[in-house]
């Protein structure tokens, strides 16, 4: 991991980012009552499966992993059947 010197702080909204190109989808998060306040999880044909990074409230990564969880995608756009 490596943070910029005199890093700035930005905002991202909570929001699914799909990229046609490469397959991959990427979906930013705010977690409450987790291990981070911030998650970024990339679901897509990776070698080792979906990934999922944890952020601390000053925006510095405290942890990644494999994501087990399912579709990245809000109920509100996955299609039930």
């Amino acid at each position: 991991m490596a943070i910029k010197p005199d890093a700035a702080t930005l905002t991202i909204k909570e929001q699914i980012v799909e990229d046609p190109v490469s397959g991959l989808s990427f979906q930013f998060s705010v977690v409450v009552g987790s291990d981070g306040p911030f998650r970024l999880r990339v679901f897509g044909p990776l070698p080792n499966g979906n990934r999922e990074f944890i952020f601390d409230s000053s925006g510095e990564r405290t942890g990644a992993g494999t994501s087990l969880s399912g579709d990245c995608r809000p109920s509100w756009l996955t299609k039930v059947s």
